[in-house]
């Protein structure tokens, strides 16, 4: 057994289970969907339901994907992208460090780079990409990820996202 091709098993497993169940908490944990929902319109988001769904979806599937090494830089995209958008959504006025106030932005930043790398390294040895013959690596891979992430996230800001308007009497 190869022992970078089980540490990629282990990366893929826990980044996509712990995103997996990221989305699952959004539909079934404390406000459940609704709560999720609600949260999203205090931010920003325009149309929250749909938002609240979409991002659940979209951590399901590809925290899935991933770890199954399905798809897998289609899967690294969807990370990107969830974690792009909550960095300019809910982290990015924090400062770096998760530790802050407000939860900065480095913890999203990592999940980010830890897809991006496994889009382009590609799914390994222990996948059902290399089990059906359908592995993408490489540039192909980084390209993959990189661009629908960006791109998507790019998109979904664009089209929904409009902050909230600071508050004068609140002196902020």
């Amino acid at each position: 057994m190869n022992a970078s091709h089980f540490a990629l098993l282990v990366v893929r497993v826990f980044f996509g289970l712990s995103l997996a169940a990221h989305g699952y908490n959004k539909i079934f944990g404390g406000g459940k969907l609704t709560g999720t929902a609600g949260w999203f319109g205090s931010i920003g988001m325009k149309w929250p339901k749909w938002q609240a769904r979409m991002a659940a979806g979209t951590e399901i599937g590809a925290g899935l994907l991933l770890a199954l090494g399905l798809a897998t830089p289609f899967a690294a995209a969807g990370f990107i992208g969830v974690m792009l958008v909550a960095i300019v959504t809910a982290h990015r006025n924090n400062g770096f460090f998760v530790f802050k106030p407000g939860q900065g932005w480095e913890y999203c930043a990592s999940i980010a780079v830890v897809a991006f790398a496994v889009g382009t390294i590609g799914a390994g040895k222990f996948s059902i990409d290399h089990a059906i013959h359908k592995d993408v690596d490489g540039w192909t891979g980084a390209i993959i990820a990189a661009a629908l992430g960006i791109g998507g996230a790019a998109l979904q800001l664009g089209v929904s996202y409009r902050p909230p308007k600071p508050d004068p009497a609140a002196g902020t």
